[in-house]
Parts: structure tokens; C-alpha cells; sequence
């Protein structure tokens, strides 16, 4: 477990580079580490390309700041039960990254297997059913996909990547993103080429 210095120190790293790469615009978005008992997350109506150590509040499990005057994302109940069902996440990514919104603005999920990495690394990525942001529908809706993927698309929203590290939680959000903007590209040359069934079999054999 790191200390609670170098998991800040990472938060404020990865969302610079988020908002390096406008995945995370403005306010939108956060970020948390798992820590202790609870979690490391960003504070309500912080930017992730600006944060700093002030930026940071330790929540317990049941979504209670530790920490008075600092108001927890909104989001964090989300982040809390995809932290319980999947026991191996120490990082939480939600964005609101441009390509990805724009699948999950239309109602579309990236389940389709058009790139051999992308089937590898996520299998596919469903979309998760509108709910209003922060409610407890948002977190049922998007929280049972989980146990299978490690990726989920917000219907109206954005996206959500959970890992063990913060690193390939990332990196993880780098691919989706390239991945659904060449899928749209595909649609303007007359539509992606999918793998068939066994082709996407063999690619996930590979893992």
C-alpha cells in the first residue's frame, strides 16, 4: 500500500494528463486510489488538470469525507461499489472524454470486435443505461457490468475504467479512446470490417 503522498501525488499526476489530452474538460470527472479502510478521491467541483493536495479527500466506505470541510466527488458512491465488487481495483478513472461521450451521447456501446488489441485488452465495452449522475441508479446501472469488464460506457455521460494500477488504468482510457475514435472513422470509409466470432476467440486466448 502506498502512503497517502504518493497516492496524491499519482491522482494529480494522471489528471494533468487526462486534461493534457482533453479527456477530462473543465469540471467534469475524478479520480480515486484506494487507501485503508476507504479511498483517496477528488473533491466536488475540482478540475482534474488543476488539482492539488487540497483537491484530495480520504472517504470511508459508506461515503463519508474523514476530513472536515472537504466535500467528496459526487460520483462517490459509484467509485465506492466498484471498489467492493472487484477487489483487485486500486484506481478509478471516470472521464468525460470527447470520442467516448459521443458513443455513449448516441446510446452505443463498443462491443463489437473491429480492432484485435482493443478485443484483448477490454473484450468489449458495453454501455451502462442513462441515470441521473451521482444517484443510486447511476451506480446499479454501471456497477453490474463490472463483474465481467473493466471498462463501461455512461449513457449521456462519459466513461469509467477501474485497475489495479493507476497506470494501466490509463492507459487503459488512452485505448478506449483511440478505439472509438477509429471506429467512428470507419463509419465515414463505409463501415468497420468486424472480426467474426473465432477470430475475436483466438485474440482473447492470447491473454
Amino acid at each position: 500500500m502506498f502512503s497517502r503522498y504518493k497516492l496524491t501525488n499519482k491522482i494529480i499526476k494522471y489528471g494533468r494528463m487526462c486534461d493534457e489530452k482533453n479527456f477530462t474538460p473543465g469540471y467534469s470527472g475524478n479520480i480515486s486510489a484506494r487507501y485503508r479502510d476507504g479511498m483517496l478521491i477528488t473533491v466536488s467541483g475540482s478540475s482534474n488538470g488543476y488539482l492539488k493536495p487540497a483537491d484530495i479527500v480520504f472517504t470511508n466506505f459508506s461515503g463519508e469525507s474523514l476530513e472536515k470541510g472537504k466535500k467528496p466527488s459526487s460520483e462517490k458512491f459509484l467509485h465506492i461499489e466498484l471498489y467492493k465488487r472487484r477487489p483487485e481495483f486500486n484506481y478509478i478513472i471516470h472521464v468525460h472524454a470527447p470520442y467516448l461521450s459521443s458513443f455513449a451521447s448516441a446510446g452505443r456501446d463498443l462491443m463489437a470486435p473491429v480492432m484485435a488489441e482493443n478485443v484483448f485488452y477490454f473484450g468489449g465495452i458495453p454501455l451502462a443505461e442513462y441515470a441521473l449522475p451521482s444517484s443510486g441508479q447511476l451506480v446499479e446501472n454501471t456497477a453490474k457490468f463490472f463483474d465481467k469488464y473493466d471498462a463501461v460506457l455512461m449513457a449521456n455521460h462519459g466513461f469509467i475504467v477501474g485497475s489495479k494500477t493507476i497506470e494501466d488504468a490509463y492507459m487503459k482510457l488512452e485505448l478506449a479512446e483511440s478505439y472509438a475514435q477509429v471506429v467512428l472513422n470507419t463509419e465515414i470509409l463505409g463501415g468497420a470490417k468486424v472480426l467474426d466470432e473465432n477470430q475475436a476467440k483466438e485474440i482473447l486466448s492470447l491473454r
